[in-house]
């Protein structure tokens, strides 16, 4: 064979073998990429920014100082709120607040915007409520109590009226707002405090766990969104050593901080961030990491805090699919209205902490990070549909006030 002929052997064979290597190549790099992505979000699950549950991202909320405290008061229609239900957390559990629940907050802040109080005011007395008797009206006290009654559980002892005015949700909640006015400095205290100086409990931060809960109540029954924190907020994470976590570092087991509730921020507009940590993939044509061929990217992925992270409501909304997809993708799809739906994917079988028909509140977390489905390492997967459509993810919350 000649020299020449070789040379074109050569240069043909390789000619040939070119697609598959380069193909070969971008499989390699797009494993690597996506293993790096997952490794990463489990190395750096306990570097998120942590948000004081008091402030939505500001002492404002908790003192009552500054231009982000609200001032207007809320208002709700007790009969519309009854046909509400509210989904969030009380240390840890999962909680719903339904009917008559939701009835008597909306007499709560009724009550409280007769009185002439701002909201946080109005919120520190649904948060009460809900500590002393789940927001129901209780004809029985306690052992602290024997003649506690109603949603305040206030005593027969003339400070607070007859026993139909302690049974009546309208009137006890003003004689609890009447008192409440008397405390000329709870704006310098946190709500627990506020309200203890009004019950007398014997532990002035016992209503502290209870103030997530109120402002997500609050904020469903109004349609308002106060900025004074997020709904549910207690970290949920994977446990040491199991299949889908990250063992000793996971969320919470990297913090210390022992299941401790932390929330996200809310923006002016009502929007909030999915999930935090840094963004693994954005929105367009990509190789697929899993499926090995090119497709679209439907939405943005997110470290959102590695495995066992939270997974927060990026809006108020309507969980209306809360399942595995058809390619076992664990998902939580919420209805916005207005045409707008957001999804979120990868959850484990145990990291959903809602279900369809719950209404959830901008921030509240709805689920833990995992790696369910078409996934290679635990992330949160983001979508967000506009009349069906799906849009850039990114732009879309950059755009209401939520970057990245």
């Amino acid at each position: 064979m000649s020299g020449r002929n070789g040379l074109w052997l050569v240069a043909a064979v390789a000619i040939l073998l070119a697609p598959g290597l380069l193909l070969g190549a971008l499989v390699a790099a797009t494993i690597a990429s996506s293993s790096l992505a997952g490794a990463t979000a489990c190395a750096t699950s306990g570097f998120s920014e942590l948000l004081s549950p008091f402030t939505g991202g500001g002492d404002a909320a908790f003192t009552g100082g500054g231009d982000a405290m609200p001032s207007a008061a809320l208002e709700a229609d007790p009969a519309a709120a009854a046909k509400l239900t509210v989904s969030t957390l009380i240390d840890g559990e999962v909680v719903e607040f339904t009917g008559v629940q939701l009835s008597n907050a909306a007499h709560i802040l009724g009550a409280g915007r007769a009185a002439g109080l701002v909201s946080r005011d109005q919120i520190i007395g649904v948060m009460t409520a809900i500590g002393e008797s789940t927001l129901r009206v209780l004809d029985h006290g306690d052992a602290a109590g024997p003649d506690s009654r109603g949603l305040f559980q206030q005593r027969d002892n003339g400070a607070w009226g007859s026993y139909a005015d302690r049974m009546d949700p309208q009137v006890s909640a003003g004689n609890f707002f009447s008192a409440l006015l008397a405390v000329t400095e709870r704006a310098a205290l946190t709500p627990s405090e506020a309200a203890h100086r009004v019950q007398g409990n014997a532990d002035p931060q016992h209503y502290t766990k209870y103030w997530p809960a109120a402002v997500a109540v609050s904020e469903t029954i109004s349609g308002r969104i106060t900025s004074l924190g997020a709904g549910a907020i207690v970290s949920v994470g994977a446990a040491a050593g199991s299949a889908s976590g990250c063992g000793p570092g996971s969320a919470a087991a990297a913090l210390g901080t022992g299941g401790a509730g932390v929330s996200t921020s809310v923006s002016p507009s009502g929007w909030a961030s999915p999930g935090s940590g840094g963004l693994t993939d954005t929105f367009g044509n990509r190789f697929h990491p899993t499926e090995l061929e090119w497709r679209m990217h439907n939405g943005i992925d997110l470290a959102a805090g590695g495995c066992g992270g939270q997974i927060w409501a990026a809006q108020a909304g309507t969980v209306v699919e809360a399942a595995p997809d058809s390619s076992g993708n664990g998902t939580i799809r919420i209805d916005h209205g207005a045409g707008v739906v957001t999804k979120y994917l990868h959850m484990e079988a145990d990291g959903y902490l809602v279900g369809v028909g719950a209404t959830v509140a901008a921030g509240q977390q709805i689920g833990v990070t995992g790696t369910s489905g078409q996934s290679t390492g635990c992330h949160l997967h983001f979508e967000v549909l506009v009349e069906g459509s799906r849009v850039d993810p990114l732009l879309f919350l950059a755009e209401r006030g939520v970057g990245y």
